[in-house]
């Protein structure tokens, strides 16, 4: 078990590392499960991204010496990726790893929160925007009142679109039925496009019928692990966003069950668990692309200055409509503005 421990200490971050440590290696034996959990996230059995948040159910369990069960629940068993955020907040499941633009409009905060188009790639500059600039208390406050707490949250790699037929220009987006949730889909209509709101495991199905003419991605692991590639070879080469910013929520009422302890624990494993989706990440992305490349994928020409115009311009109304959709956005645009002048 230390040694399990000792793993987990060279990536674990943050100032609760001390305390979890100490406190998950004080028994030098096996416990029964105090507390059961039920871990729902967005990705299928054994897809890069399914295998890491596996890992970060296990490192709860090994940190806690087996005092926290976690059960990892994959895309399509038993909760949907539209229904995480509900089923958390109603209990049914304890955890998950929500995709905020599918509940939108339960939580207008967490489209700001993922990352409007146009955002930043800095990863440096992003971990200071929630840590150090008030984004994280704001958010706290935001999922509380929805009966959750919001843990860490972690950096995926840019957002692209990809397409059935090549995007030559800007023009070619007019009419397009396109998978983009949330901003992502405002984005896109500002551009002639249908913006089209489906889960992930859906993707496939819905290129290769026709239901859909493209498709973005959490990121580009997200087309490579889904085989986007087999029915959509097109890739428009401008990001819709540099990251995207997703959290780890917990039903409140079973977080208040556990000893302050615990809840260190369960803190200090999301930390790995975010620096573990950041570093690998940007690994699995590089691979992702060559692998599609050998599958057929193809980049649409670059953009002229013109469509490069058009895109900035498509996402420039979009902080005024998510400032006005409710009080913690206007909070987190208001700080967004303060950075950016």
């Amino acid at each position: 078990m230390m040694k399990a421990i000792q793993k987990l200490k060279k990536h674990l971050i943050t100032g609760s590392l001390t305390m979890a440590l100490g406190l998950g290696a004080v028994a030098s034996t096996a416990h029964a499960a105090e507390y059961n959990w039920r871990f729902a996230n967005l990705y299928s059995r054994g897809t890069a991204f399914g295998e890491v948040y596996e890992n970060f159910a296990k490192n709860i369990e090994t940190m806690s010496n087996g005092r926290i069960k976690v059960q990892t629940l994959y895309a399509g068993e038993g909760v949907g990726s539209s229904g995480i955020f509900g089923s958390v907040k109603t209990g049914l499941i304890t955890m998950g790893a929500t995709f905020q633009s599918l509940n939108a409009g339960e939580l207008p905060a967490g489209i700001v929160e993922i990352g409007l188009p146009g955002g930043t790639s800095d990863v440096a500059e992003l971990s200071t925007l929630f840590h150090e600039k008030g984004w994280g208390p704001i958010l706290e406050r935001a999922y509380a009142e929805q009966g959750l707490v919001w843990l860490d949250p972690y950096i995926q790699p840019a957002v692209y679109v990809l397409t059935k037929e090549p995007i030559n220009s800007i023009e070619d987006f007019k009419g397009l039925k396109i998978r983009a949730p949330g901003a992502y889909g405002k984005f896109l209509r500002n551009l002639g496009a249908s913006p089209v709101s489906l889960s992930w495991s859906e993707i496939y199905t819905s290129l290769s019928t026709g239901v859909i003419d493209g498709s973005i991605g959490s990121n580009m692991i997200d087309h490579r692990d889904g085989n986007h590639v087999e029915v959509a070879k097109y890739m428009y080469p401008l990001p819709l966003a540099g990251a995207q910013v997703l959290p780890i929520i917990v039903n409140k009422s079973a977080w208040n069950k556990l000893p302050d302890d615990l809840k260190a624990i369960v803190k200090a494993a999301t930390t790995a668990h975010a620096q573990e989706q950041m570093n690998k990440s940007k690994l699995w992305e590089a691979e992702a692309v060559a692998d599609m490349q050998s599958k057929g994928l193809q980049w649409s020409p670059a953009a002229s200055d013109a469509d490069k115009l058009a895109w900035k311009n498509a996402g420039a109304s979009l902080y005024d409509e998510y400032a006005a959709a409710d009080k913690f956005s206007k909070e987190l645009i208001d700080i967004l503005r303060k950075e950016q002048m």
